[in-house]
This record gives structure tokens, C-alpha cells and sequence, in this order.
């Protein structure tokens, strides 16, 4: 197999049937080379055409309430009574940078999510 950079939807489908065929070769064998090669061709041609944007910050802070079995009064404390937590959570107010802050800190959402 000619390796080269992937630019087109079928040479992407053609380089992941080829990483299936090779996904079990052994580390530091030339097979082994040359999967690590095309995955990292792979992540390549995938950053570029399949972005992933972080979630919407409302999304992000309920994820994280399901994570770590959170209610809404806990999120209340953080960021300053229930009113404005429910505020907050059914997109009525918008989140300050202090919220931001505070919601990053207290329970690790990350801060890329809370800007979006």
C-alpha cells in the first residue's frame, strides 16, 4: 500500500479498511509501523473534516449534573440561589464569567464548554 495524506472520502474508507486488517500487528513489526502510520493519518484527515465542537454550556453543566448525581440546589449554591440557578438552566439568564468560573472550578466543567 502506497501511504500518502488522505484528501478524499474514498481514500479515508480505503485507509480504515487497511487499519482494520492491520489492527492486530504487533508493536515496533513493520505491520505494527504501518497501522500506527495510518491512524495517525486518520486522526489527521478527521480533524480537519469532521470537527467536534465542545457542547452548549447549558448541556455541558446538566451533563455534569448527571455525572456526579447533582441536583439543581447544588448547582444553586455555586452559582447563587435557586431562582438563579433555574434561571440559568432553562435559558432564561446567561451565564456571568464569575458563573463560569465557579461552575469550572467547583464541579471541573470545562471552561471551553461554559464560553461556547
Amino acid at each position: 500500500m502506497k501511504v500518502k495524506v488522505i484528501k478524499t472520502r474514498k481514500e479515508y474508507s480505503v485507509v480504515l479498511n487497511k487499519i482494520d486488517e492491520l489492527w492486530n500487528a504487533k508493536p515496533n513489526t513493520d505491520e505494527g509501523d504501518l497501522l500506527e502510520l495510518l491512524v495517525t493519518l486518520v486522526e489527521v484527515y478527521e480533524q480537519k473534516h469532521f470537527k467536534i465542537y465542545p457542547p452548549d454550556p447549558i448541556e455541558a453543566i446538566k451533563f455534569r449534573m448527571e455525572q456526579l448525581g447533582l441536583k439543581q440546589a447544588d448547582v444553586a449554591k455555586v452559582i447563587g440561589g435557586k431562582n438563579r440557578a433555574s434561571e440559568i438552566l432553562n435559558r432564561k439568564r446567561d451565564l456571568t464569567a464569575q458563573m463560569m468560573r465557579d461552575l469550572h472550578k467547583k464541579f471541573n466543567i470545562p471552561a471551553e464548554s461554559l464560553l461556547a
